[in-house]
């Protein structure tokens, strides 16, 4: 596979999970209204950028919410949660983080 393809499949099982799984928010976001609002505005996320998606994986986001810029980030752990691991190995485990930027 080529680098172009690596990312697309990447990109691919990104949103696939970002679409469907539960996600970790931090509490500043907790503070925000409409919360529901926000988790279907980082499900319906389209706006990746050359900034915000420079390897086309479309790990990470950025939108305003209620006043505030928040953040999305995907991470990519082993089935015990301690280490990277590969994001095409099927025992990859993603973790869905939304924060806002002041706590990043």
């Amino acid at each position: 596979m080529t680098i172009n393809e690596v990312s697309a499949e990447i990109a691919k099982l990104n949103d696939q999970f970002r679409k469907v799984e539960t996600f970790s928010i931090t509490q500043g976001v907790f503070s925000l209204r409409d919360m529901l609002g926000l988790v279907q505005a980082v499900r319906d996320y389209t706006d990746f950028t050359e900034d915000n998606d420079p390897y086309g994986e479309h790990d990470f986001g950025s939108l305003d919410w209620d006043g505030e810029k928040v953040f999305w980030k995907i991470d990519y752990y082993d089935s015990a949660l301690q280490k990277w691991h590969d994001p095409l190995d099927p025992a990859c485990e993603r973790v869905l983080t939304v924060l806002l930027a002041s706590e990043y």
